[in-house]
C-alpha cells in the first residue's frame, strides 16, 4: 500500500492488521491521496463498532491525510500579484467530532486527553506564507469568522454592522488573520513610481512602499497660544461632528483599499479645543485608526479620558529653545508648563515627542534643549522654518551654516538617545560617510501627497500644511479622488531638480522651505541641499 504508513503513521499504529490487509484490496498506485483518505475513513467508520476501534480514528485519519498533503505539496506562489484580501490557498479546514486532535499531531497531547465534542471542533492545516512553517491548530472563532466573510465576499463594514460591533473589532480580526498566515494581504498600494524615484544600491526597496498612511487633521483653528512663527491664523468654517465621522469613514475605506495602516494625527490650532474632540478621537479608534496628538499641554483628566478609550500612539508638543527664547515665541510660562506636561505623559506611559522649529535665532539652543529633555521625552527632533504665514517675518538659518549644524546634531545623537533624525538632508551626510540611510521626514523622504496629507476644518486637503498646496475639498469629493488627482501626483513626484538623484527616495528636500524662499516647488532644489552636483 503506497506510502500508507508514512501518511497515516498514528492511525496505522491503532489499526488491526486484518483490517489493514482487508483495506489494501482494491487500492492501486493510481489512487489519489484524497481518495485514499476518504476510503480509509469510510472503512474505519464501517468497522469501528464491530472491531471496537477508537471512535476518533476516522477523524484522525482525515487529519493526518491533510497534514501530509500540505507537507508534501509544491509551494503555491501566494505572495505575488494578489489583488485583494485572500484566504491562504494552501489552507485546509477540517471538522472533527473530537477536541484535542490537533494537539496530538503537534506532539503536545495524548489520546487519553481527547474529548467528544457535541458541537465539533474545526482544525486548520496550512503553511505560514512567510516562514513556511507547517501549522496544525484548533481554529479560533475569530478565524472562522474571517474565513466565512472573506469566502462570502462581505466587507468588514458589512460584518461589523451585522454583528453590531465597531469596525476596529473586525479590522483587528482581519489583521490577526494576516499575521497568523490564514489570510494573505496584497502589498501596500502606496508606492513610489520606480521610473521617477531612481534609487542607489544603498537604498532598500522598502523605501519605495509605505505600509502607513497619515492624515494630519487640523480639526480646529482655535488655539490657546499665538506663536510668532504660526503659519496659519485664518478663520475657517468649524468642523461638525457629522462631517468628521464622514471623513473618518472615508479615511478608513481609503486605507483598507490600499492595504495600509491608517493614522490620524489630530492637530489644529489646538485639537483639544474642538467641542467634540473626544467623540472624534473615539470614532477614530473605533475605526482601527492609529491616533496621535499634535497639540499643547493639557491636564491629567483629559489624558486619562483619552487613555480610557485608547492611549494615543504619541503626543507631540512644541518647544522653540530654552526657557527665555521659547516663552518669547510661545508665551510666558509655556516652557515650564511643557516640561511638567512631559513628566505627566511619562507618568501615564504615553509616548512623548517634542518638535522644534529651527530658525536663525534658536540654532545654538537645539542641542542644549536636547540635553534638558534627555530624561523627560521619548523623542526630540526639529523642522526647518517654513517662511509662510507669520513665520515669514522670521529669519531662516543661513544655508551655508546648515551642514555644520547637522554634523553637530549627528554627533550629539550618538550620546543622546532621544535625538531623532527627521530632516531629509541628514541622508546626504549618511551617504558621504557610508552609513545606513534613514527614512527622512515621513519615512520615505518627503511624504507630501504620498503617505501623508493635511486636512483643514473646512475640508480643504493640502499636500503639506506648511505651504499652500490645495488639492481639493473632502466634502465635495473622496479622499481616493483627491489622492489620484493630477496635482497630487505632481506633489508626489516632487521637484524635477532631484530627478535622478540616488537618494531621492529618502530625500527630496523640503517643499515648504523651497516655497518660503520664493522658489518653485516643482522645479527648484531645496536651497539647503549641499549634495555635490554630479
Amino acid at each position: 500500500m503506497r506510502q500508507f504508513k508514512e501518511i497515516f503513521s498514528l492511525s496505522y499504529s491503532l489499526l488491526p492488521r486484518d483490517l489493514l490487509n482487508d483495506f489494501a484490496v482494491g487500492i492501486g498506485d493510481d489512487c489519489s491521496l484524497e481518495e485514499l483518505s476518504e476510503k480509509l475513513s469510510a472503512k474505519i467508520a464501517e468497522k469501528t463498532e464491530e472491531l471496537k476501534l477508537p471512535p476518533y480514528l476516522a477523524d484522525l485519519a482525515r487529519l493526518e491525510s491533510a497534514v501530509y498533503r500540505i507537507r508534501t505539496c509544491e509551494r503555491v506562489q501566494i505572495t505575488d500579484n494578489i489583488a485583494e484580501l485572500t484566504i491562504n490557498p494552501e489552507l485546509q479546514l477540517l471538522k472533527s467530532g473530537w477536541s484535542g486532535l490537533s494537539a496530538i499531531i503537534e506532539g503536545k497531547g495524548s489520546f487519553e486527553d481527547l474529548k467528544a465534542s457535541l458541537e465539533g471542533e474545526f482544525i486548520l492545516v496550512y503553511r505560514h506564507p512567510e516562514s513556511r512553517k507547517l501549522i496544525v491548530k484548533k481554529a479560533l472563532e475569530s478565524e472562522l469568522l474571517v474565513l466565512k466573510f472573506i469566502s462570502e465576499e462581505m466587507t468588514p463594514k458589512m460584518v461589523a454592522e451585522a454583528g453590531q460591533v465597531s469596525l476596529d473589532v473586525i479590522d483587528q480580526v482581519v489583521d490577526e488573520g494576516v499575521r497568523s498566515g490564514v489570510l494573505l494581504k496584497p502589498q501596500s498600494l502606496i508606492r513610489r513610481p520606480p521610473d521617477l524615484f531612481v534609487k542607489g544600491d544603498d537604498i532598500d526597496n522598502d523605501f519605495l512602499i509605505s505600509n502607513f498612511f497619515t492624515l494630519q487633521w487640523h480639526i480646529t483653528q482655535k488655539c490657546d497660544l499665538h506663536c510668532r512663527h504660526c503659519y496659519d491664523r485664518s478663520d475657517r468654517t468649524p468642523l461638525s461632528l457629522r462631517n468628521g465621522l464622514r471623513i473618518l469613514d472615508d479615511l478608513h475605506s481609503f486605507c483598507r483599499a490600499h492595504f495600509v495602516r491608517g493614522q490620524v494625527s489630530f492637530s489644529g490650532g489646538n485639537p483639544l479645543l474642538h467641542p467634540q474632540f473626544m467623540e472624534l478621537y473615539k470614532a477614530a479608534v473605533d475605526r482601527d485608526l492609529q491616533v496621535a496628538i499634535l497639540g499643547n499641554p493639557t491636564d491629567r483628566t483629559t489624558l486619562e479620558k483619552m487613555a480610557a478609550i485608547k492611549a494615543p500612539a504619541f503626543y507631540q508638543v512644541s518647544l522653540e529653545g530654552l526657557a527665555e527664547h521659547n516663552d518669547y515665541m510661545r508665551g510666558p510660562g509655556h516652557f515650564q508648563r511643557s516640561l511638567d506636561f512631559l513628566d505627566l505623559l511619562k507618568e501615564l506611559g504615553i509616548f512623548s515627542m517634542v518638535m522644534l522649529t529651527l530658525t536663525r535665532a534658536n540654532l545654538d539652543q537645539v542641542l542644549p534643549l536636547a540635553e534638558v529633555l534627555k530624561e523627560r521625552v521619548d523623542l526630540f527632533t526639529f523642522n526647518r522654518l517654513a517662511m509662510v504665514g507669520e513665520g515669514a517675518a522670521l529669519y531662516s538659518v543661513e544655508p551655508e551654516k546648515y551642514r555644520d549644524f547637522l554634523l553637530q546634531y549627528l554627533a550629539a545623537a550618538e550620546k543622546n538617545p532621544v535625538i531623532s533624525l527627521k530632516d531629509n538632508l541628514f541622508n546626504i551626510i549618511k551617504k558621504e560617510t557610508s552609513q545606513p540611510l534613514s527614512g527622512g521626514c515621513a519615512g520615505y523622504g518627503c511624504g507630501a501627497a504620498f503617505n501623508f496629507l493635511s486636512l483643514l476644518p473646512d475640508g480643504e486637503v493640502h499636500a503639506c500644511r506648511k505651504l499652500p498646496s490645495l488639492l481639493g475639498n473632502i466634502f465635495t469629493t473622496t479622499l481616493q479622488d483627491i489622492y489620484y488627482s493630477d496635482l497630487a501626483k505632481r506633489y508626489r513626484q516632487g521637484t524635477s531638480a532631484c530627478r535622478g538623484c540616488s537618494i531621492r527616495p529618502v530625500c527630496g528636500g523640503c517643499p515648504a522651505v523651497v516655497h518660503g524662499f520664493g522658489l518653485d516647488v516643482f522645479k527648484d532644489k531645496d536651497p539647503y541641499c549641499f549634495l555635490p552636483s554630479s
